[in-house]
Order: structure tokens, then sequence, then C-alpha cells
């Protein structure tokens, strides 16, 4: 990767951006799969959740990555990593409480609504179950659904901050050990076994459980991709290992989905993997998982690094996109759930609500001062002024 390590990479910019707005995509797809997501979709549509296996191993690694890589170009900007753990914690924090609170509470009604024939008003659900911290189907609330992202990103960075507090001989050392061990040729093998030996010995595998305190092997997984963001923001031979080896790695990820297609094709939606198929499955998700990252790294330097004039308001908007979107087609997908506007219809109907219900979201939030930190934005709004700051992950 080119530039100097003072420079903002724009390239990491739009990687971001297109990250967040995939992974919204993705989730408005599993209204059409059977993994028993949370939605009021009426049906399976064949073939859909194969296509998002495709995202599934290496969507969320590499936002954590892409966090991790933002949080260290953050803290070069910082007078001290005080000031640095308490601008994140505002930033992070105060709009995972605000969605907890406010954002959050209408998916689980309206799935409480769809299977138990719940027929309480919203305000009743909010006084009875939600604030009362009652249980919903056998499921403790107030909970955080999707906003666990923004959690484990938070605990990431205080425990980050807390690597900080290291002597700095000491991180000095470290970083150049991770530096040498992976700006070579084991920049692609060595993470790959690394998820593929996390996910199969520590509980729960390639589930998430987003509960803190025994999500092993995602914690396993996900923070060391925070810190390699870290390492790639400070790191010039990493960076020119990734811009040497990112088509290599395009193949490896062309590859691993090859795999995981041809199984998942055979044993369609909730068919379990045969027991001598599934070591191969799990290293081919972790194949995907990994080379799929160093790829879009590469690509990302190679096409993207390009300023242009709506970089910086998506920049800011992606953050308050993610944390309003999920309420937003949920609630859209409950109101056409009779329609019978069928896939398709259905599909982009969605993907219109929440488009619309995301855009609306960021432009009022972003007007209105008082209400910008619970959204994820800085206090004083800079779009339109002077350059944005991207919003908080």
């Amino acid at each position: 990767m080119t530039g100097s390590q003072s420079a903002r990479h724009y390239g990491m910019d739009w990687l971001r951006i297109a990250a967040f707005i995939l992974l919204i995509f993705y989730h408005i797809g599993f209204m059409f799969t059977p993994w028993g997501y949370q939605t009021p979709s009426r049906g399976v549509v064949d073939g859909v959740a194969v296509f998002l296996l495709a995202l599934s191993p290496w969507r969320l690694s590499l936002l954590f990555a892409i966090s991790g890589y933002a949080s260290a170009a953050m803290l070069e900007r910082q007078p001290g990593r005080g000031t640095f753990l308490r601008n994140r914690f505002m930033r992070l924090a105060v709009p995972l409480v605000f969605g907890i609170l406010v954002i959050v509470p209408p998916q689980p009604w309206v799935g409480m609504m769809r299977d138990t024939g719940y027929s309480g008003g919203y305000y009743e659900f909010l006084a009875h179950y939600y604030r009362a911290f009652n249980m919903v189907d056998g499921i403790p609330v107030p909970r955080w659904i999707h906003l666990w992202f923004v959690a484990y990103l938070l605990a990431y960075t205080v425990a980050f901050c807390g690597l900080l507090a290291l002597p700095e001989a000491l991180r000095a050392w470290l970083a150049r050990l991770c530096e040498r061990v992976l700006a070579g040729p084991l920049l692609l093998p060595l993470p790959i076994m690394w998820i593929f030996v996390m996910r199969l010995l520590l509980r729960d595998g390639w589930t998430d459980t987003h509960n803190f305190v025994n999500d092993f092997a995602a914690h396993a997984c996900y923070f060391p991709m925070f810190l390699f963001g870290v390492l790639l923001r400070r790191s010039e031979p990493l960076r020119e290992a990734i811009a040497g080896q990112w088509m290599l790695a395009s193949v490896f990820s062309l590859a691993g989905y090859a795999v995981i297609f041809v199984i998942k094709t055979v044993y369609p939606n909730n068919t379990p993997v045969p027991a001598d198929l599934d070591p191969l499955f799990m290293a081919a998700r972790a194949v995907l998982g990994w080379a799929a990252i160093v790829a879009l790294f590469g690509i990302a330097d190679r096409y993207w690094n390009h300023d242009a004039p709506l970089r910086a308001t998506l920049a800011e908007a992606v953050f308050p996109f993610y944390i309003v979107h999920q309420t937003v087609y949920i609630g859209a997908g409950w109101l056409i759930n009779d329609a019978g506007f069928g896939a398709l219809g259905e599909f982009l109907f969605l993907v219109g609500a929440t488009a619309i219900g995301c855009v609306l979201f960021y432009l009022i939030g972003r007007e209105i001062g008082p209400l910008r930190p619970f959204i994820g934005l800085g206090i004083e709004r800079k779009v339109g002024r002077r350059r944005a700051q991207p919003a908080a992950p």
C-alpha cells in the first residue's frame, strides 16, 4: 500500500463505506434465508443463502480491521491515549446506549407480534417488557441485537488502549515481531490457519453468539483483526506485502468460495454438511475469510485511493446508517408481510425503504446539534464546512 503513514488513505474510506453498505444488503438478504434471523419475511428463496456465504466469512472481520486502521489514524491526531479513549468512548458508547433504548426496541416488538401473536401496542410493549427488563420469547431485554458490533468495538478499543500502556520498547518489539512474521510469505497462510483453528476448537465455532462474556471464537478472530488494522496503519512493510500479494489473495478467495458453493449447493440451506466434508467446508471458509480481506485492502489501495465530492458525506453517514438500518427494514418487512409483492418486489421495497430511512435518519440527525452524538456523529457539523471526519467505526 502506498502513501505516508500520516496521510489520509482515501481507499480505506471507500472500503469502509462499501463494507457498511454491503452489510446492509447482506442483512436484508437474511430475510429470504432459513437461518432463523428475526425477520417477518414469509418464505425462503432458494439460492440466496449460498450467495450470502460469499460474504459471511469476512464481512465483519473486515469491518473490525478497518476500525483498527481508523483507530490508529485517529490516535495519531490526539495529544495522548487518554484523550483518544475519551473521544472514542463518546463516539461509541453514547450511540450504543441510545440505540439499545430507542432504536432497537421495535425489533423485538415485531418479533413478539410475529412469534407469539402479541397484540399490544408499541408503548405497552416498552412499558411491560422492554424497559421493565422482562423476557421476550425467552430472551432478556433490553438487548443490543445488531449493535453488538459497536459494543465489541468499544471493548476492543479499551483493550487497545490498555496495550498502549505497555512500555514503549515492549510495544515496539511486539510490532516489529508481528511485522516480520506477516510482511512476507506467511501473510496469507498464517492468519488462515489461525481462523481455522479458532473456529474449529473454540465454543460455537462459526456461530457468533453476540454474548460478550462467552463469544470466545468471535473474540479470538475479531480482536486480532482489529489489531491487524492498527499494525497496517503503522507498517510500510506490511502495506507493501499486501500490495504484492492481493492478486494471489483474490485467487485464494475465489477458490475458497468455489468449495463453499459446491458443498452448499449439494447440501443447501439448513441441511447439515456431512462430518467427512465439514473440515473442508470450514477450511474453505477460513481461506475466504482472510484472503478476501487482503484482496480488498489491495484493491482499495490500488484503485480507490482518491478523493471524490461525496466521500466525506458518505464516510460520515455510514455509521448512522448502520445504527438505524436493521430497525428500518424489519419494520418495513412487517408492514408488507401480507402485501403479496413476491420475492423480487419485496426485496426492492425493502432496499428502497431502508435507503430512504437511513438517509433521512442521517440528514435530519446531523442538523440537530444535540442529537448528533446519539447517532454516532461529532458534536460539530463538518460536512459542507470542511472535510468530514469519518464517524465512529
